[in-house]
């Protein structure tokens, strides 16, 4: 039997896990307004006279407001003097005030009126009347297209060379609490594979991640789940009706959860009961790959070198070295934070260059058709000196968690 693989109960694994989170120690107001400084220097960099963010993890990380986008405009303008103009519906203008931490002048909409005039208006307030105006690369289109009919004198721009510029170089307080809610997702994760027993749902099994993050201090629990055994476990992200556990099936659960904003995202797979010898070959080649990445991540390499170094590694073993499967049908790795998913990301041709604070996942899937898929996922961050795991990557098919 797998070691840590089964053997446990539900009620046993939740009493073990006591509050993670007391030592977390929030994103402060000073951290909020240096993001605004770097935000300027790339603004004068590229030649942008004002940047606006729209509702959702871009407002929340240069401004610290919570605020989801919807079909209302509602976000912020940041000028080269550092001043910060909101756009805000005027209906919700006493909520919006408990939730903004940087001060900014407040700019109100009635509903009958257009935000895109009043996002003008702002610009001519603080004598911007023409030039390069960024625009956040998330904002859906029906805004961007507002924006840009109502001010026809204005040149708009994506803000992904800004935005991303900042938010891809984490803080020691970022990756303190990245740090912190990955510990907490490790924890689940080993839990969880302890409560397996043959005809287990998976159901079963995603209620229980979900407890366990609550019970860990993360009263949202579960910020996304992914529970697969058998033959199910070929397709990354799941399927429509999943199969329960059987003897000596792989088991992959992918899951994480979102700390002080930040998230956490870790993939472990592994045999419940006795691996065949094709499942030890893939779960080896997996670990092979993954370490190939690492290793490849150095100061000053680029992202798409990370990914040909793993695909290289396919190759040598006789599967693909493309996306072809039995093999690695997605990229590497991706960045992420604030979102699940973000820059940069470890794919094939990108030329962005590993710098200090970055932080992606390392995570080269081999999905073997009609058979069984094996998924290491760890992240690591870059340090001056190279990449550091966030968590130690799996140690082996017999004893994948090391106790």
């Amino acid at each position: 039997m797998t070691i840590g693989v089964g053997g446990s109960t539900i009620d046993i694994e939740l009493g073990k896990i006591q509050n993670m989170t007391l030592g977390v120690v929030p994103i402060a107001l000073s951290e909020y307004k240096q993001r605004i400084k770097n935000a300027v220097e790339l603004m004068k960099e590229h030649n942008c006279k004002a940047l606006y963010v729209n509702a959702g993890t871009n407002l929340y990380y240069f401004t610290g407001t919570k605020w989801n986008a919807s079909e209302r405009m509602v976000g912020a303008v940041l000028f080269d003097d550092e001043t910060v103009e909101y756009i805000v519906p005027k209906f919700e203008e006493g909520t919006f005030k408990t939730f903004m931490k940087v001060e900014g002048n407040l700019n109100f909409w009635e509903e009958h009126e257009s935000p895109y005039e009043l996002f003008g208006s702002i610009l001519q307030n603080k004598n911007v009347i023409d030039g390069n105006i960024a625009l956040d690369e998330s904002a859906s289109f029906f805004l961007i297209d507002g924006v840009a009919k109502a001010n026809p004198k204005f040149s708009f721009v994506n803000a992904q060379r800004i935005t991303a510029g900042c938010r891809m170089h984490k803080s020691a307080n970022e990756i303190a609490i990245i740090q912190q809610a990955k510990n907490i997702t490790m924890t689940v994760q080993k839990a969880a594979a302890s409560i397996l027993y043959p005809g287990i749902e998976v159901s079963t099994v995603v209620d229980f991640i979900h407890r366990a993050h609550i019970k860990a201090g993360v009263s949202s629990g579960s910020y996304f789940c992914i529970v697969l055994f058998g033959e199910d476990s070929q397709y990354p992200h799941g399927v429509t009706s999943p199969q329960n556990l059987v003897d000596n099936d792989i088991v992959l659960i992918d899951t994480g959860c979102r700390l002080e904003g930040y998230l956490s995202d870790i993939t472990r797979t592994y045999v419940y009961g006795t691996p065949n010898e094709e499942h030890r070959r893939i779960w080896n080649l997996e670990k092979a790959t993954q370490k190939a990445a690492f290793d490849a991540a150095q100061i000053g390499a680029t992202c798409g070198s990370v990914d040909d170094a793993a695909r290289k590694v396919l190759a040598q073993a006789g599967l693909s070295g493309d996306y072809e499967i039995p093999g690695l049908p997605h990229r590497v790795g991706h960045g992420t934070g604030l979102d699940i998913h973000e820059y940069p990301y470890l794919v094939r041709g990108n030329q962005t260059v590993l710098k200090e604070g970055m932080v992606v996942s390392n995570e080269p899937m081999i999905c073997m058709p009609g058979q069984f898929g094996i998924r290491h996922e760890d992240h690591f961050y870059m340090t001056a000196n190279g990449p550091k795991w966030f968590t130690e990557p799996m140690q082996s098919i017999e004893n994948p968690f090391g106790l």
